[in-house]
């Protein structure tokens, strides 16, 4: 009885590990977790981010992936992260296993001098277990690495080490989110507060705000206003601190959203309150927000500026240390108005003091003079005074006035003299040390304003009309400043990351009170458009991108370069002033150049010009240019043609049998000049002229290891030629119509099977061959005096269709049997250039340009308008690109001033 006891008492044991295992797996396991309620509270900030290809490309983009890259941190990561890639045996591991998963990253001051990260990242399959597993068994293979897991508080803890210099992760699995962080300590924490759950989250003051759900937000970003003294004093140096805790206690925490752009970084959210005594929310409360009015007499020496819209009085200490003069001090302040700033001005060397400067608007410039003067007899200071143009520069009497008049952000940093002051407009102003106020006066009194700077006037237009704390920083100016700020072991990282700090110039902090009792806050990091372009989301909603040229963009359509497979493909466009710029696949420009004019034709690429890599020919009215990917140009280039030539085509073939590539151009007199890339003409060869105008430009092919020379004319001739310029047996050949348009090739190995296919003005197909032979002619449709036949071929030699333009303006496109498969009418007549891009698989587009209205027709393989309504397109031609990966299209298009890039989706 005992035994069978015994074993049904097992039984039930086992059936309850397996049902609580079926819990935890099924309940537990599977409930969401919100990875806010695991961040520890003492985080400083706590970035989250969701869609990461998309941010990787933004921070590309805007140009900060290279400043980013500088950082000693980022560099650090970035080689973890690609030493996680080759371990794991798939290249983009990491970047495509955080994919679309919500991370949160937040920062923690773990002691006075240094601070550490702590990533949460999702779990979220089975297949994702075993990549962790895998690239963990992977770093105990090695040697290099040291992996030992441990106990904590019952949950295992693994520690992932660098035998080499001792530095490692620490990572757990806390129902299915990945918890890692450099300190161990942070992990562990984590652990503490899984202990509490019911434990408010560090965001629960946002209850469900989540910014990540919006569009064109690439991250979000929660500040802990309490935790941001101890995270500037692990840079600062210690005594700078209080001014720090004072402006960081106008709120508790802010909860902010990120966007990328073009030339800015833009923070934008709410604050909510500090509701402790004695914070600067206390001061300010129940005072209205205002504008930044004072522009007008701020110098552009100017490094830093803390604007603040409160009355005086709000400001001021309870009671002041020297009763003789109180009661002047206190007529002086009523005199003041509900603005005032705190401004420091720009040294040239970090072991100089800053001059610091207070600036607050009167109610009557006349009576503060008055009161001001009262100071000074009273306590005895000389009445004279400096002129700087029409302002007057008077020793103060009173130590610390401002300090008296404004608050204590607005005392001295150190011991200083009396000071003094001057009236500028309807500002007081008020200097700790005589000299920062004559350099202030100098540039005021010589125009070098803010309100005369136009970048500084950009800055102020893109911020918030109205706020009660207002910080700027122009880092230009505030270089030195900075220097001489930070701790003595934070400069040398300051320096390091100088391209970075540069990379935005001016920043602007703003908190704005709101009906609700929180602040709409509002960061923005911003520099001025530098560069040939400026990119940005192509539209309010972030369809595609754009970048946005200066000099604006010529009539000539983007030319696509060669793309590995899932990449976007490089494109090439020229300006108005004729340079060529080559925009990478993350929408920058990567290389100009100004070729000496503008192209006569689209670029065109040279197969083998530079070993495996194609080559970039150019062609200018005497210059032919041929460049690599990286604008290098290749050995004896650029080729100049005569004065005289003025050329209008170019044609080549790439290089073969040791041989190197041949080139061949047309000039608007229809003259044929041949030669090698060496610029050598072949033996044999003269400069041709033709007896008629050229229907299209000349074709270079090469048969058999031959160079042949094939020539449309208008009058319905074709020559062909060899490299000694004799004619082809069987030529010329005559299709007893004009021709407008060029030939579709169909490569052979010899002359008899190399065809030609053309279509003459009277709607009638043909086909050649290089040995002379003609084929039967095919009418595909009726045809009179104004009606224009081209046949438009696919770039990849695939396929090609006829389009038929009555010249009324109805266009009809025909495929090679004469079957129409697109048929409009337009609004204009004018000539309407027509592409046909085939991607193989039924994956065809036809793209015809109205160049009247500026607008492109994009038509899938049924002869749909894709979209439903043209796009816009100022070029006669755009690019077109597809990804078999994604399944999805590139369409790149020229608008004004604009490069636009637009992905879509044709299923």
């Amino acid at each position: 009885m005992s035994n069978r006891l015994l074993v049904l008492l097992s039984g039930l044991l086992l059936l309850t590990a397996l049902a609580s295992y079926v819990y935890y797996r099924r309940v537990v396991a599977r409930t969401p977790v919100d990875p806010w309620a695991l961040v520890p509270e003492d985080a400083a900030l706590v970035v989250a981010t969701r869609d990461h290809p998309t941010l990787v490309r933004r921070l590309k983009e805007t140009q900060l992936w290279d400043n980013l890259a500088t950082l000693r941190y980022f560099q650090q990561v970035e080689e973890q992260v690609v030493l996680a890639d080759s371990l794991g045996n798939a290249k983009g591991s990491v970047l495509d296993f955080l994919g679309r998963k919500m991370v949160l990253t937040s920062l923690h001051v773990t002691n006075p001098r240094s601070f550490d990260l702590l990533f949460q990242v999702p779990v979220g399959s089975v297949r994702e277990h075993r990549q962790i597993r895998t690239l963990v068994e992977a770093l105990a293979r090695d040697a290099r690495y040291q992996v030992s897991p441990r106990d904590y508080h019952g949950a295992q803890l693994i520690t992932v080490t660098q035998r080499r210099n001792g530095l490692g992760l620490t990572y757990m699995n806390y129902r299915n989110m990945l918890v890692i962080s450099a300190n161990p300590a942070l992990v562990e924490a984590v652990v503490r507060r899984t202990e509490y759950p019911d434990q408010p989250s560090v965001a629960a003051e946002f209850g469900a705000t989540d910014y990540l759900q919006l569009k064109d937000v690439d991250a979000a970003l929660l500040i802990n206003h309490r935790q941001l003294p101890p995270f500037l004093s692990v840079f600062f140096r210690p005594e700078l601190r209080p001014d720090f805790e004072y402006l960081a206690s106008i709120g508790s925490k802010s909860l902010l959203q990120m966007k990328l752009t073009s030339n800015r970084v833009l923070f934008n959210g709410f604050t909510n309150a500090e509701p402790a005594a004695g914070s600067l929310h206390q001061r300010l409360r129940g005072h209205s927000a205002g504008r930044l009015r004072m522009a007008e007499v701020l110098s552009t020496r100017t490094a830093a500026l803390v604007h603040l819209h409160a009355a005086p009085a709000a400001l001021r200490p309870a009671a002041a240390a020297d009763t003789l003069v109180r009661p002047l001090v206190d007529s002086l302040a009523a005199t003041l108005d509900d603005e005032a700033a705190l401004c420091y001005l720009a040294t040239g060397s970090p072991r100089a003091l800053p001059g610091r400067l207070a600036l607050v608007r009167t109610r009557s410039a006349a009576r503060t003079a008055q009161w001001l003067g009262l100071l000074r007899r009273r306590t005895g200071t000389s009445p004279s005074f400096e002129r700087f143009g029409p302002y007057q520069l008077y020793q103060n009497g009173v130590p610390r006035l401002a300090e008296r008049l404004l608050g204590p952000l607005f005392a001295p940093v150190a011991t200083a003299p009396v000071g003094a002051s001057a009236l500028v407009g309807d500002y007081l102003v008020l200097a700790d040390d005589a000299a920062a106020l004559r350099t202030y006066l100098t540039d005021v009194a010589a125009g070098q304003t803010w309100t005369r700077t136009p970048s500084q006037m950009a800055l102020l237009e893109e911020t918030t009309p109205v706020a009660q704390l207002s910080v700027v920083l122009d880092t230009r100016n505030s270089w030195n400043l900075l220097l001489r700020a930070l701790v003595e072991e934070r400069r040398a990282g300051l320096l390091r990351n100088e391209a970075l700090f540069q990379r935005f110039p001016q920043v602007a902090l703003q908190y704005a009170p709101t009906d609700g009792g929180q602040y709409y806050t509002q960061l923005v990091l911003r520099h001025p458009p530098v560069g040939p372009a400026v990119a940005g989301p192509q539209t309010a909603g972030g369809v595609g991108s754009t970048l946005n040229f200066q000099a604006g963009l010529a009539a000539i359509g983007p030319v696509l370069l060669p793309a590995a497979a899932g990449r976007t493909a490089p494109v090439l466009v020229q300006d108005r002033r004729g340079a060529v710029h080559y925009i990478t696949p993350d929408n920058t420009v990567g290389w100009s150049d100004s070729l000496g004019g503008p192209l006569v034709t689209p670029p065109a690429l040279l197969p083998g010009a530079f070993g495996r890599r194609p080559g970039i020919l150019l062609l200018t009215a005497n210059r032919i240019q041929l460049l690599n990917e990286r604008g290098r140009p290749a050995r004896n280039f650029p080729l100049n043609l005569p004065d005289t030539v003025q050329a209008v085509s170019l044609s080549s073939a790439p290089p073969a049998e040791g041989q190197p590539a041949r080139l061949l151009v047309a000039d608007r007199y229809a003259n044929l000049f041949f030669f090698d890339a060496r610029g050598n003409a072949p033996a044999g060869w003269q400069p041709k002229r033709l007896d008629f105008a050229l229907a299209s430009p000349p074709q270079l092919l090469r048969v058999g290891g031959r160079d042949v020379v094939v020539c449309l004319l208008e009058n319905g001739y074709i020559f062909a030629y060899d490299a000694l310029g004799n004619a082809l047996p069987g030529f010329p050949i005559s299709l007893g119509a004009r021709l407008r348009t060029g030939a579709f090739v169909e490569a052979g190995p010899t002359l008899r099977r190399t065809r030609l296919t053309v279509v003459n003005q009277h709607g009638e197909l043909l086909t050649f061959t290089l040995s002379g032979d003609v084929g039967p002619r095919r009418r595909l449709a009726t045809w009179s005096r104004s009606t224009t036949f081209r046949l438009v071929a696919d770039d990849a030699g695939r396929g090609y269709v006829v389009t038929r333009d009555d010249g009324q303006g109805h266009l009809t496109v025909l495929d090679a049997t004469g079957r129409p498969l697109v048929e409009q009418r337009f609004l204009t007549s004018a000539e309407k250039p027509a592409q046909l891009f085939d991607f193989g698989n039924g994956r065809r587009v036809l793209v015809v340009t109205e160049t009247g209205p500026g607008k492109a027709y994009l038509y899938d393989a049924r002869g749909r308008l894709i979209g439903g309504q043209p796009f816009d397109s100022s070029a006669p031609t755009v690019g077109l690109s597809y990804d078999a990966t994604a399944g999805t299209y590139q369409l790149f298009r020229v608008v004004g001033t604009e490069l636009r890039r637009l992905t879509l989706n044709m299923n």
